[in-house]
């Protein structure tokens, strides 16, 4: 190989080595922001998941408090 065929070689090499570097920081920076907003949305879905439980607590209480007068009533009678 001749010293200019050889350089066009190397240059293209290098180009398309740039070219791949330059997809892979962009998929890098894609990856970055889609694991920022899965991280986030994980945060709110377990913070939903809390009030849902505590809800569903109060709401068990309520109940269990109206079937204990349920009960009482019938006795009383």
């Amino acid at each position: 190989m001749s010293e200019p065929s050889a350089r066009t070689a190397v240059d293209a090499e290098l180009k398309r080595l740039e070219r791949r570097i330059d997809e892979l920081v962009a998929t890098v920076g894609q990856l970055k922001e889609e694991n920022r907003a899965l991280r986030q949305r994980q945060d709110s879905l377990m913070t939903e998941r809390a009030n849902l439980l505590q809800k569903n607590e109060q709401v068990r209480a309520r109940v269990e408090a109206m079937i204990g007068r349920l009960k009482a009533m019938e006795h009383g009678s």
